[in-house]
Parts: C-alpha cells; sequence; structure tokens
C-alpha cells in the first residue's frame, strides 16, 4: 500500500470500513451522508476516486461517490470520448 493511502480520512479516523459499504445507497441513507462527509474532508479523496474509477469498484463510497455516481461519471466520459 502507497504511503498516499495511509493518509486517507478513511483510514486515519477511528471508522469502521464497513461504514463505507451501506445495504442501500439512497441519498437520504445517514450512513451514505456519513461517508461523504469523511471524504469530504479527506486529504487524498481525488487520488481516491480516480482508483475506483480505474477499477470499476461496484460497491461502495469512494472518493466521496456512491457506485451510481461513479457509473454515471464513466458513462459521461464513455459518450465524450465517442464523440
Amino acid at each position: 500500500m502507497s504511503t498516499q493511502w495511509t493518509q486517507a480520512a478513511c483510514r486515519a479516523a477511528d471508522i469502521d470500513s464497513e461504514s463505507f459499504f451501506p445495504l442501500s445507497y439512497a441519498a437520504g441513507n445517514p450512513q451514505v451522508q456519513a461517508a461523504k462527509a469523511v471524504c469530504r474532508s479527506c486529504p487524498i479523496r481525488s487520488a481516491c476516486l480516480a482508483y475506483a474509477l480505474r477499477r470499476g469498484e461496484p460497491e461502495g463510497i469512494w472518493g466521496g461517490l456512491t457506485p451510481r455516481e461513479r457509473r454515471d461519471i464513466r458513462d459521461k466520459t464513455r459518450q465524450e470520448a465517442t464523440r
């Protein structure tokens, strides 16, 4: 694991990793909102999101985004690439 990952807010805080893998990703879910709040303060948020997009992570909050939000970014990127 690279040094940058040790600086992740989710690792630095005493947070259970399960908090980033809720049963429901509904916008109003308090667990989703709490995970996103941790991500907002994270110094490596961009790197985390890039990793999740590159790997096609199907679950979890990565870089402050839900699986649906990451799929939307990937879809938009593909559409722009075909223009």
